[in-house]
């Protein structure tokens, strides 16, 4: 194999390259890769996943904060807290995909350290301010330093697991986010209780504790296991370059797929930033009291941290993706049609469990299927922070869909979130279509080829072909 080496830079500590020659061409038994699995999942999915909880916790908890009295203590009126919403989201796209270059650069313990603990001192001084440009400031700050976390831990399970593997793992990583809603709705409520304390309003303290909590949080594995991943990620991926060279990162850039699961990621984004943002409003408008609503937000997140992991963990097994996407965007749609449809609290309610189940399995499934459809490390890496990019997008129309004056219902909101995934629908159809056609395409043309012995220029010059080489098959 003409690999030169895999990167896998880890949190903890860096492995050393690894030349082709190295790497054992016997891999671990059954027992023994099982084991390994066990000791990276250990290592590497309880910390992300609680980086990502505070993260997820960080980014929506203004939306808890906005029923202690947020709007009127700051003097917000019109849209202003929508802008204040709206406002991390273009700071947050523009330092994904220089977020992932730097992932591949240098370690990702510094870079992530780096990143979570400046983001935590923009979520405290947010519970310092005394207005709507101090709200704005401290948001912009905090979308500079959050947009590099998400796309940069999808990355970097990618450089760990074999393609089939990855789902349910960035499933787990992302259910952290579910986890997020619910633990945010009952931390909300206790905080609530400290409203006067210290001169400071309750929603401060959600900001300062909450903020306080993430920058408290801000010898891994053997010489024999280390060779074991890079040998498994080398006859998982094939002979694609890993090295560092910008017409990897052009190669992302140009390619129309990735923007198909751009806006897949946007359609599936939007709702759960949406979701994240308004749900107490939402429940509030119901009929419930402010604190009802924050205990009320928990268990839609409960039913989607399990369908989450679940569908994920099911999606590996089979190696298929599409369909899954496409079930659970139905549900969603069902979800949000029952928000629109009534007007009868027990329904709406069920509405908002329904579509958390259709929501929020979307984001891993599509993660890992852009992800398990590119080729070559440093295109891979690039690819999947310009899917979070335009998942973020829908992070920006999310906080304009739910407007006061649109209350108590909120159809409108509502009908274009169903425009939303419904479009997301129809592009999982297109591209699972698609793929299976090139996958065939390409069947035949190696059935009529035949095998054939490469020359050393033509292995180089697949080298860098990325998932167009002629022996790549796409995930459907």
């Amino acid at each position: 194999m003409a690999e030169k080496k895999l990167s896998t830079d880890v949190a903890i500590a860096a492995s050393p390259d690894i030349d082709a020659g190295d790497i054992e061409p016997q891999g671990f038994d059954h027992a023994a890769t099982k084991k390994l699995l066990r000791k990276l999942d250990w290592h590497i999915i309880p910390f992300m996943s609680l980086i990502y909880l505070l993260c997820f916790l960080d980014r929506t908890n203004i939306g808890n904060a906005r029923l202690d009295h947020l709007e009127q203590d700051l003097k917000l009126h019109g849209l202003q807290y929508n802008d204040c919403l709206a406002i991390l989201f273009p700071f947050y796209i523009a330092i994904e995909i220089p977020s992932n270059i730097m992932m591949k650069r240098t370690r990702p313990s510094i870079w992530l350290t780096f990143i979570m603990f400046f983001w935590s001192l923009a979520m405290i001084f947010q519970g310092f301010v005394h207005d709507y440009s101090g709200l704005m400031a401290t948001r912009a700050f905090l979308g500079v330093f959050e947009g590099g976390l998400f796309p940069g831990v999808n990355y970097y399970i990618s450089q760990w697991y074999r393609k089939s593997e990855c789902g349910f793992r960035m499933a787990l990583f992302f259910s952290a986010a579910t986890l997020a809603g619910a633990f945010g709705g009952i931390l909300a409520r206790g905080i609530a209780e400290m409203n006067g304390v210290g001169g400071k309003a309750a929603w401060s303290w959600i900001f300062i504790l909450e903020g306080l909590l993430s920058i408290l949080v801000s010898i891994f594995l053997t010489s024999k296991e280390k060779t074991e991943v890079e040998r498994r990620l080398a006859e998982d991926h094939g002979p694609l370059s890993n090295e560092f060279d910008m017409k990897y990162v052009w190669q992302a850039v140009t390619d129309w797929k990735i923007y198909i699961f751009m806006l897949i990621l946007m359609a599936g984004f939007c709702p759960i930033y949406s979701f994240a943002l308004f749900l107490p409003t939402i429940i509030k408008n119901m009929g419930y009291t402010a604190n009802d609503a924050q205990l009320m937000s928990v268990p839609p997140y409960v039913c989607a941290c399990f369908f989450t992991i679940a569908a994920s963990w099911y999606a590996d097994k089979v190696r298929k993706r599409g369909i899954f996407l496409m079930g659970f965007q139905l549900v969603g749609i069902a979800g949000f049609s029952m928000l629109v449809a009534t007007s009868k609290p027990s329904v709406q309610y069920a509405g908002t469990v329904l579509a958390a189940i259709g929501i929020y399995p979307q984001i891993p499934l599509g993660m890992a299927w852009n992800s398990a459809n590119i080729g070559g490390s440093l295109k891979r890496g690039t690819g999947i922070a310009m899917q979070v990019m335009g998942g973020n997008c829908g992070g920006i129309i999310a906080s304009y869909v739910y407007l006061t004056r649109d209350g108590p219902r909120f159809i409108t909101g509502h009908s274009i979130l169903i425009g939303f995934v419904s479009m997301a629908f129809f592009l999982t159809f297109f591209m699972s279509t698609w793929c299976r056609m090139e996958n065939a395409r390409r069947d035949k043309v190696a059935l009529e080829v035949g095998t054939q012995e490469l020359t050393e220029e033509q292995r180089l010059l697949e080298r860098e072909l990325a998932d167009n080489a002629p022996w790549f098959r796409y995930t459907t």
